[in-house]
């Protein structure tokens, strides 16, 4: 009904007043929309790392630091129980998760036992369902008198679960007292902690924050022999050789016992000393530390002692007095920034154990803000020309169908604002894509009213009938782009899940301008109006009905379909896909040269010496910029970060480092796994739903078209040798919403004439089902490509491959919609007892007579 009540109208324009509201401080500075009034929405966007400049780092805490810790305490433990048990034993050794002790007196072997229960009581768990955990276990081996103290894998797991939890509160200490603003630390699995810290200057000082664990140590320097007997021979057995900070480093012999350790500081300050004005790190302990710390300095007056921290000697002064005053200070090679830096990390505490970076993605704010101007640019052109066509196609109605455009893409931006969402470069690419695809809702709309009309309806029955028959069709489209959405969001990571987020939100609100603004202005428009006729449009000049005869070379494009797949297959299996690092692990850096163009011949040259394996450079955007790419390392995730200090250091005299990523190889399996299982997930949920929706052979003719269509963008990217990373993922999965969205609409006209054409011949059914959705296709198709030509090439090289892989899927997916899903129905006899064998297409005289009869 075109008819809409009071309230429905107020509703619907609450709504887009909403949406106009909560994008409007998107339009301002952040200076203007803090200075708005209280009671108007002043929440801007939050932006994504690559458009705001920041550094992303997925830190993982090492497992075997924990057992190593277990291990060691747990070996203390032993010796501390059964010398306070007075029990003998010999043997004390740990290796791996395994402890073993031999009691001297067989007779006192359950005792021991007793003893050492403690070892292996439960412990309290939030895990495991909230129960309790066991540590240890204790066995007697067949040997005479040896026991076995195990950790058990479970208890390893609870003090790793543990040792993450703390890790986050010191983690956000360190980077609350850098200063930044609105950093996202969050855990991510059951080892590993997800860092997002926006708009940072010097991520190589937050690496450097979050790589040292900040275990401080006061202990006493060894003085019964000389550093050089104890590495030439054999040191002590309670002391151990440590090395400075100094370059050349400088050994120490130190005494393993620890006089005071950090736990007992409250407080670390970055100040200068007064005496030589060099920076210094004052400390004041808690009263037990005090205490401690001046019982050892009056016990030790006129030796020197060493402060630790990290297994490494900062300093290793002489007591000249006893300190009792629980203060004291650090003085080494420090600089200004340094020493303000271990007085951060000393205030916020020890990490539990070694945070390994195992993930890394950097970008310099100066190209934050070039990807920002790039993507409004890509945005901006791609509207206006997705604007212009629809005006030029639909006259008065292409008008209405841009306000509807208009309002939709407030409403995307006025809820990922509400919701806090991130918008990143591919979230820019989602809504561009979105303005593309949201014409398709209205062209069937209109293209239905077309129909209505010349089958001699009234405009408005027309209007009417149109928009309630386009609705199932339009709710099919768009769920299958959902589920896509939905299971790249579950299974992406990072700026892919902004895409599908600005994706799934762009659905939504396409549905609703489709079948509420839109129809409302339709309405609006024929109150105010009367119009007697459908308004005229450039294209009607050109788009006429069709009468093509693709059923009749449905042969010829089953042999070139999968002639062209087998090679994409071959290819694929033969020659070597050129995988971003996401896939093969490495490193990716992006520099600019300071001044004038830059010199890859001589980046490639200065790089080779540093022997870091295959590396890349090619110039990247403008003669200023070049990308670098360094091969995974091999060894481990460390060697890969050791690669970004190596390069960096040789280069940024030169050059400014504007983005960098590093993917170690634990990530970059698991990306290439997740990728895989998100493509096939996908496949499979929309299998079932169509199936759910139509029949078993339109479900496996729309899988084998998008497999096709997969298969042969695949095929591109081999080809060409564009780089295959991440995003080039979420354009294989776009690609797969996008043809099945294309194939469901072409199946909803079919299932249709089926209704209509009970005794039509399959072929020629097929035939008049394509053609009748031929101009809604062909505009479709254009829209889309319209934006995403003006992404491709506006929009940066961050995402060219990105939008390159999306216009190649919009072009063979609307191929296969027509040339392979709709002759798969034939192949699958959809309605056998109907085809007649022999008869590609139905004699014109019957044609002629059918279409008679159902006027």
């Amino acid at each position: 009904m075109l008819y809409f009540s009071r309230w429905k109208t107020t509703l619907i324009w609450l709504a887009v007043l909403a949406g106009v509201v909560f994008a409007f401080p998107n339009l301002l500075t952040s200076q203007q929309a803090e200075s708005l009034p209280e009671w108007v929405p002043s929440k801007q966007l939050t932006l994504g790392l690559d458009l705001q400049g920041g550094s992303y780092m997925l830190l993982q805490v090492e497992r075997q630091d924990i057992v190593k810790d277990r291990l060691t305490t747990t070996v203390d433990d032993v010796r501390r129980l059964l010398r306070e048990a007075g029990i003998g034993y010999t043997g004390l050794s740990g290796t791996g998760q395994m402890v073993q002790v031999r009691i001297r007196d067989q007779a006192r072997i359950e005792e021991a036992k007793t003893v050492l229960a403690e070892l292996a009581e439960p412990i309290n768990s939030g895990l495991f369902g909230g129960g309790t955990v066991g540590e240890a276990t204790i066995e007697e081996e067949s040997q005479p008198g040896l026991l076995r103290i195990t950790l058990t894998d479970d208890g390893i797991d609870y003090r790793v679960s543990s040792a993450v939890a703390q890790s986050i509160e010191v983690v956000r200490k360190r980077i609350d007292e850098l200063g930044t603003t609105e950093p996202v630390i969050q855990r991510q699995g059951a080892d590993r902690i997800l860092v997002q810290v926006p708009g940072l200057e010097d991520p190589e000082r937050l690496k450097n924050l979050l790589n040292q664990t900040a275990k401080l140590a006061f202990r006493m320097v060894d003085s019964s022999m000389s550093v050089q007997e104890a590495m030439e021979g054999r040191p002590p057995a309670t002391s151990e050789v440590l090395f400075s900070t100094d370059d050349p480093p400088i050994p120490y012999l130190i005494q393993k016992s620890v006089l005071v350790s950090g736990e007992n500081l409250v407080d670390a300050q970055a100040s200068f000393d007064q005496r030589t004005n060099e920076p210094v790190v004052t400390f004041r302990f808690d009263s037990k530390g005090g205490q401690r710390f001046g019982q050892a300095t009056t016990q030790n007056v006129g030796l020197p002692f060493a402060i630790v921290l990290d297994e490494q000697v900062i300093s290793a002064p002489v007591i000249r007095e006893p300190i009792l005053g629980g203060t004291g200070q650090i003085s080494g090679s420090f600089d200004a920034q340094s020493a303000n830096d271990l007085a951060i990390l000393l205030r916020a505490g020890a990490l539990p154990a070694t945070l390994t970076v195992i993930e890394e993605r950097t970008v310099g704010p100066g190209l934050g803000a070039d990807s920002v101007a790039a993507g409004e640019i890509a945005g901006i052109i791609g509207a206006l020309l997705v604007l212009a066509f629809m005006f030029v196609a639909y006259g008065t109605l292409g008008f209405i169908a841009n306000l509807a455009l208009i309002a939709n893409v407030c409403m995307i931006i006025a809820l990922l604002t509400v919701l806090g969402a991130t918008l990143t470069l591919p979230g820019i690419a989602g809504i561009v894509l979105t303005v593309g695809m949201a014409v398709d809702s209205n062209v069937l709309i209109y293209e239905r009213i077309r129909e209505e009309h010349r089958g001699g309806r009234s405009l408005i029955q027309a209007i009417d009938a149109g928009f309630s028959k386009a609705f199932a069709t339009i709710l099919d489209a768009n769920v299958t782009t959902l589920i896509a959405a939905v299971i790249l969001f579950y299974l992406g990571t990072g700026p892919v899940r902004g895409f599908a987020i600005t994706l799934a939100i762009g659905i939504v609100t396409t549905v609703f301008t489709a079948f509420t603004l839109t129809r409302w202005l339709a309405a609006e428009w024929v109150r105010r109006r009367r119009p007697k006729a459908m308004p005229k449009g450039a294209l009607d000049l050109f788009i006429r009905d069709f009468s093509f005869r693709f059923m009749s070379v449905r042969r010829y494009s089953f042999i070139a379909s999968a002639a062209a797949s087998l090679l994409a297959l071959g290819l694929f299996a033969t020659v070597n896909m050129n995988y971003g690092i996401d896939f093969m692990g490495g490193s990716m850096i992006e520099v600019q040269s300071k001044q004038g163009n830059a010199d890859v011949g001589d980046i490639r040259a200065r790089l080779s010496e540093l022997n870091l394996g295959d590396i890349q450079a090619q110039e990247f955007g403008t003669p200023r910029e070049v990308l670098i790419r360094v091969q995974a390392q091999g060894g481990g995730e460390n060697a890969e970060q050791t690669v970004i200090t190596l390069v960096r250091a040789e280069l940024e005299g030169d050059y400014d480092i504007r983005r960098v990523e590093v993917v170690g190889p634990t990530v970059s399996g698991e990306l290439a796994q997740a990728g895989t299982i998100a493509v096939i997930v996908s496949l499979m949920a929309i299998l079932v739903y169509i199936w759910f929706r139509f029949e078993w052979q339109f479900a496996l003719g729309a899988v084998i078209a998008t497999i096709h269509d997969v298969v042969l963008t695949i095929g591109i990217f081999v080809i060409t040798g564009i780089e295959f990373n991440l995003s080039s993922i979420a354009a294989v999965l776009t690609i797969v919403g996008y043809s099945l969205n294309d194939t469901v609409v072409v199946y909803d006209r079919v299932r249709e004439n089926l209704r209509r054409y009970k005794k039509m011949p399959l072929p020629a059914l097929l035939d008049r089902s394509i053609n009748e959705m031929l101009p809604r296709t062909i505009l479709t198709s254009v829209t889309t490509l319209l934006a995403l030509s003006a992404l491709y090439i506006f929009g940066g090289e961050v995402i060219q491959s990105f939008t390159f892989a999306m216009i190649f899927g919009v072009v063979v997916g609307t191929y296969s919609s027509n040339y392979i899903a709709a002759p798969v129905l034939i192949l699958f006899k959809l309605r056998a007892d109907n085809f007649r064998v022999g008869l590609d297409v139905e004699e014109p005289s019957e044609v002629e007579t059918t279409d008679k009869s159902t006027a």
